[in-house]
């Protein structure tokens, strides 16, 4: 008997289910900062970030880490099936000499062995339990196996369930704020006449995306690694040009684009808060900042373009201040995450951005026969 191997055993074996029970089936996020599976998962990153942090490419460097979220999924249900095989191989172990053999004297890695065959169900016969101790456990653990291989099956299709659905939303985003996104392009796109009657509709859009983001994000954390399909976009970029648009339409706005404009807001910055706190981010301050006051008089202009009242001064302060509410946690987030923050929308850096002719052609009035796109390669995005 081996009584400190058993008590090994059982903890290893309840620490492992508890931490795959808090992962895969709790539909909440928990506050507990030792978890394996997460902190492995924040080493790694560490690791992998580092590395990308060296490559020059921009393109490569995107490519790089874009590979870390499933192969980070992959790593964690591996930990956990791991750890239970090596748990109830402690526990065949502290049993003594109670399996039978082909033709050697069982060792520790035979009880290994006799783990792993039969948490994955295969059944070959080679080593059996000869007590009914180790019957006991190998039964506990065929269907233990069986159960954690069968609510693995149903995790993933829930989990990329609930990634197509995050991408929806940012690939709409691209014909209406552009490559990446911003505030100042979005208000554009929209122009005087759909700032009243369209945006409070697309900004309700964006209110139940972020809450349905809080939700699944809190719960499958390894999700905020998953980047987007495109280099230029991002949820963390997605994020960012709706809170801007909301803060200047609070800032400045009135009536019920102002309203669902705050009621946006809230539900943006409370999920992009929740999201620092599950990842252990710290806020920090955008450097450079992102709207200089430089380009504040641009922004103040776009919006009364657009058909919003004349913007005075009054609320800059107003504006400032809703800044400070969400900035620090969006970069907080861009630099642990290594994803890009987008501009404004305005100002002589966002005019030296490489723009695509798309927009401007299919919302053209006059047809150009040298534009046709067979003649003309300016990428996917609009």
């Amino acid at each position: 008997m081996h009584p400190l191997a058993a008590i090994g055993g059982l903890l290893l074996l309840a620490l492992t289910l508890w931490d795959a029970f808090e992962n895969i089936l709790l539909p909440r996020h928990v506050v507990r900062r030792l978890r394996s599976a997460r902190t492995l998962s924040y080493l790694i990153w560490l690791a992998w970030s580092s590395c990308a942090r060296r490559m020059a490419s921009p393109k490569r460097r995107e490519t790089f880490l874009s590979y870390f979220g499933p192969l980070n999924l992959l790593f964690i249900l591996g930990v956990w099936a791991a750890g239970l095989i090596l748990a109830f191989g402690m526990l065949l172990w502290a049993g003594g000499s109670a399996v039978t053999a082909s033709g050697a004297v069982p060792t520790f890695r035979t009880y290994l062995y006799m783990s792993g065959t039969t948490f994955f169900t295969l059944g070959l016969g080679d080593v059996a339990p000869t007590s009914a101790v180790t019957r006991l456990v190998t039964v506990c653990e065929a269907g233990t196996g069986f159960g954690f291989l069968a609510i693995v099956i149903s995790y993933l299709p829930t989990f990329y369930t609930a990634f197509s659905q995050r991408e929806v939303n940012i690939s709409l985003l691209d014909a209406r704020a552009g490559s990446p996104p911003t505030a100042g392009e979005l208000l554009r796109r929209h122009g005087r006449g759909r700032i009243q009657d369209g945006l409070g509709d697309y900004l309700q859009e964006w209110e139940i995306w972020s809450a349905q983001l809080m939700e699944t994000h809190l719960s499958f954390p390894v999700l905020c690694f998953f980047r987007s399909q495109h280099d230029n976009q991002s949820w963390l970029a997605a994020f960012a040009a709706i809170l801007d648009v909301c803060a200047l339409l609070i800032a400045y706005g009135e009536g019920e684009t102002k309203w669902r404009a705050q009621l946006t807001f809230a539900i943006s910055r409370h999920a992009v808060s929740d999201l620092c706190e599950i990842l252990r981010v710290q806020p920090r301050q955008p450097r450079p900042p992102r709207l200089s006051d430089e380009d504040l008089p641009q922004a103040r202009a776009l919006l009364v373009d657009c058909g919003v009242k004349p913007c005075s001064e009054s609320g800059d302060a107003k504006l400032r201040e809703l800044q400070r509410m969400y900035e620090p946690l969006l970069a907080g987030l861009s630099h642990s995450l290594y994803m890009s923050l987008p501009s404004w929308g305005v100002g002589a850096d966002f005019a030296r951005l490489p723009r695509s002719k798309v927009w401007a052609r299919i919302s053209s009035e006059t047809a150009d026969d040298s534009a046709h796109p067979l003649h003309h390669d300016e990428g996917r995005h609009l």
